[in-house]
């Protein structure tokens, strides 16, 4: 009796499983289908079924964006916008488009945006900050609270961030150089060693994510050194590691004729996509990574020549190598279920594309997926290209659009923006 009563309990609640997971995939193709997807994607070229939503088009200078758990969206700008740094996005009718549009925050520039425990964090070039968000309404309230404070830089100034599980938060802190040389970007001029910049700049700084007043000296450490500028960054919820995607070194050619050729200048050095661990060290400015070669290179301005390896053990190297000079400004490691399995737990990284690979044609202006299992810390295949045809113009030379920011809606959506033409897309699987 116990057998059977046990068989008749298995049965019912395999029922009810049924039953609830049809009616959740009933919703969710309903929210679907009232989606205003995008003649012909935008333009944009997509894996086969993928569409494309413009949630928003010219709210100013797209960086990066994060998404509320109710679908609020909210975007820091490169540059303000009637006064504010930030755009707010409000999509009413669920077509996800963008009915509402207010700009909120300093009459700054900012390029990090976050939400961490009901407050939106906000990474200005000198400071990152936080504004309380409100139940029910977009705009949070106007009071600033200031977390961390940074020293004035003229180059690679932007702070991004990311938060782990544990109250921490992690900023990263470009170098305002291209390699450390005394007269930074001067045909001739050596590369100082050690770099005095390294003190305060190229590197990833961590700070308790609710403490205010901050600085590196008082409350921040240096998590890891060596980053010549990591604006994109992650941590990835599911191992617990955090991630980085490095802007490499420019001018190998221009600088040094006598090691490389133009088309190596064009090609070298490889954007180095890198596991970040606490006291790690990525090179800057000594070294360089070479994808052709396969091996961290000493940098000219140090003593390389072009084929020079760098000491063994002493830096860590990459996790995957992408093409020189293609800028990568986004990482989100994505958890959602909106999209086929195959992506769960994977990386997109977005790409802002060159300005420096002549002769040879400019590149990048693409969001790419790495894919990783449940928990692994490397990835366990190639990279594929997820959206591509940003610029829509030939040879790319003046872009209509260059990605930035990535961010996961609560529905498993991707969100990308653009900062030429200030569009944010969101992205979903439809599977048609």
């Amino acid at each position: 009796m116990n057998k059977l009563l046990k068989l008749i309990y298995a049965l019912l609640a395999g029922f009810m499983l049924a039953g609830f997971s049809n009616c959740h995939s009933d919703a969710q193709q309903q929210a679907l289908s009232h989606l205003a997807f995008a003649p012909n994607n935008d333009q944009l070229k997509l894996p086969a079924g993928f569409h494309a939503v413009v949630v928003a088009a010219h709210i100013g200078a797209a960086r990066h964006i994060v998404v509320r758990d109710n679908g609020d969206i909210y975007v820091a700008l490169r540059a303000p916008h009637q006064g504010h740094a930030i755009a707010c996005l409000r999509d009413q009718n669920g077509d996800g488009k963008a009915d509402i549009i207010e700009y909120f925050g300093p009459n700054t520039r900012g390029d990090g945006i976050g939400i961490y425990k009901g407050y939106l964090y906000f990474g200005a070039d000198t400071a990152v900050m936080r504004f309380r968000l409100i139940e029910g309404q977009l705009l949070p309230d106007p009071h600033a609270e200031i977390i961390a404070r940074f020293p004035i830089q003229h180059e690679h100034e932007t702070k991004t961030f990311t938060f782990d599980n544990q109250g921490y938060m992690y900023v990263n802190v470009g170098a305002p150089s291209n390699a450390c040389q005394y007269e930074d970007r001067q045909k001739g001029s050596p590369g100082q060693n050690p770099c005095p910049l390294l003190d305060h700049h190229a590197g990833i700084w961590r700070f308790r994510a609710d403490v205010p007043d901050q600085t590196e000296e008082q409350g921040g450490m240096r998590y890891a050194t060596g980053l010549r500028n990591c604006v994109a960054l992650d941590w990835n919820p599911v191992n617990h590691q955090l991630y980085a995607a490095m802007n490499g070194r420019d001018q190998l050619y221009q600088l040094y004729p006598q090691y490389y050729n133009a088309q190596q200048g064009a090609e070298l050095p490889a954007e180095e996509f890198l596991l970040i661990r606490q006291g790690g060290n990525y090179g800057w400015p000594y070294t360089y990574y070479d994808p052709f070669q396969k091996k961290r290179i000493i940098a000219p301005e140090y003593g390389g020549d072009g084929k020079k390896a760098a000491p063994a053990n002493q830096y860590d190297p990459p996790i995957m190598a992408f093409p020189g000079h293609w800028a990568p400004l986004g990482l989100l490691f994505y958890t959602g279920s909106q999209f086929p399995s195959s992506y769960k737990y994977g990386a997109f990284i977005a790409f802002h594309g060159s300005w420096n690979r002549a002769p040879l044609p400019q590149a990048g202006f693409k969001v790419v997926f790495v894919p990783f299992k449940n928990g692994s810390r490397l990835p366990t295949g190639n990279y594929t290209v997820f959206a591509d045809n940003f610029t829509q113009s030939p040879n790319n030379q003046s872009p209509v659009h260059r990605p930035v920011g990535l961010a996961q809606g609560p529905d498993g959506s991707l969100y990308i923006t653009d900062d030429v033409g200030g569009s944010v897309w969101r992205i979903v699987y439809t599977g048609k």
